[in-house]
């Protein structure tokens, strides 16, 4: 559910109020009390992520994880010592 922020047209008074998206808006200042209550346009909160996943850092591979690097390592010295060779 949103928060929504209000402004009495009269006293001023800001508030903001967390309701449903089918509820009406409010009309009744908690100040003044009168019923002069206009809803504000927000920008809204936008998303949060939580917990892993959401990075490209959690993707990546540990600098002490040799799986990877341990294979393509004698890949490439074999193919440099093997044209030295037919040189």
């Amino acid at each position: 559910m949103p928060t929504y922020e209000y402004i009495c047209a009269k006293c001023g008074h800001e508030m903001e109020a967390f309701q449903s998206m089918n509820d009406q808006p409010l009309k009744l200042c908690p100040a003044c009390k009168r019923r002069v209550l206009k809803r504000q346009i927000g920008g809204g909160a936008g998303l949060i992520f939580k917990g892993t996943g959401f990075y490209i850092t959690d993707y990546k591979k540990k600098s002490g994880d040799k799986s990877e690097g341990a294979s393509a390592a004698p890949a490439a010295s074999s193919n440099s010592a093997g044209s030295v060779a037919k040189k």
